[in-house]
């Protein structure tokens, strides 16, 4: 019977059950609290402000990468449809030379049977026959030069195909850069709504603010003649950069989203653009294209209608009206409004006219 009995249990000590009374606590610390205890505290302002412009700024030199690569994808859809119909309208006219072809072939046939020398021998009238004879010749020269026509188109919707598979190549191309910086601008908007949204009225307000000039965003037709005339329009390089200026002066308060170009939302680009599609002149879609769309004049020379350009990647564009104050859309959280230059750093500046 003892090779059966339990083993004799040792009764655990003071110092024993202190021990272990205080590693559970330590691990009860360590795994329930230890997320408190070591949480980073929340942003301030501050940081969420600093954290918030540099998302925009991603999300907008996205926005411009975004804006090519949908300009160069309608180019080459424009391109591809192009292609299409003239391979159509190809294909029709060799269709056409093909029945040609079949018809004559058929009645060759039908025709057939004695030879040449034969039909000559037993022919009624044997000048009759030798000038039809002439007349089939020549006929034969016809459908020779028909065939080679029509081996020619084929050649032709060859290469029409040919060039049209390298355009759809090119097109798909583009359509994944398009999803890519998609996804790019919708994370970098959505992280900044998450980080705006944990901020009160107030502070979001203070951060979305823009320097005090949020209150000029929407003015009445005498505010916007007073701002043209304090401007200075009649200093434009000329009236259509004067107009493109009251374009932009009649924008104001419109909202930002990305990718438009008007006439009720815009981007920066998409602003600059249908601003001066008003007065006449046709500007690139992106800000990379626009500072080389006309002559560069330095800081000091600014007049009203000249593009102003910002960062260093060139990735935010805005429209001087005199003053030291461009008419820009900032981003999703602030409608077109007025700023002043000195707001961002300073990449350079175009006059188109």
């Amino acid at each position: 019977m003892a090779a059966h009995r339990k083993p004799r249990q040792r009764p655990i000590g003071p110092t024993a059950r202190t021990a272990a009374t205080l590693a559970l606590t330590g691990a009860a610390t360590a795994t329930g609290f230890g997320g408190s205890a070591h949480a980073e505290p929340p942003p301030t302002p501050a940081q969420v402000k600093a954290r918030v412009d540099a998302l925009y700024q991603q999300a907008e030199a996205a926005t411009e990468k975004y804006d090519g690569a949908k300009e160069a994808a309608d180019s080459t859809r424009r391109r591809l449809n192009a292609l299409r119909d003239e391979t159509a309208r190809k294909q029709d006219g060799l269709n056409s030379a093909r029945e040609a072809l079949g018809s004559f072939a058929t009645a060759q046939y039908r025709a057939g049977g004695f030879s040449p020398a034969w039909q000559l021998a037993l022919s009624d009238n044997p000048d009759r026959y030798l000038a039809d004879a002439a007349f089939a010749e020549r006929a034969g020269d016809q459908q020779a030069a028909a065939v080679s026509r029509v081996r020619e188109q084929l050649r032709e919707i060859e290469q029409l195909r040919g060039a049209a598979r390298v355009q759809l190549t090119s097109l798909r191309s583009r359509q994944a850069e398009l999803r890519r910086q998609k996804t790019t601008i919708t994370g970098k908007l959505g992280e900044a709504r998450r980080l705006l949204a944990r901020l009160t009225p107030r502070q979001r307000s203070a951060v979305t603010g823009d320097g005090g000039t949020r209150g000029r965003a929407s003015r009445s037709a005498s505010d916007v003649r007073d701002a043209l005339a304090q401007a200075g329009p009649a200093a434009a390089p000329d009236t259509r950069a004067a107009a493109a200026v009251g374009y932009a002066y009649a924008k104001l308060g419109s909202p930002y989203v990305w990718g438009a170009t008007g006439p009720n939302a815009f981007d920066c680009s998409g602003l600059v653009q249908a601003a001066y599609r008003s007065a006449g002149i046709s500007l690139p879609r992106t800000t990379y294209a626009q500072i080389d769309a006309g002559r560069r004049v330095s800081r000091s020379e600014l007049r009203p209608g000249d593009l102003v350009f910002f960062y260093s990647g060139v990735s935010h564009v805005g429209i001087y009206v005199g003053g030291g104050l461009m008419i820009h859309a900032p981003n999703p959280s602030a409608p077109v409004r007025l700023a002043p230059i000195d707001l961002m750093p300073f990449a350079g500046a175009t006059r188109v006219v």
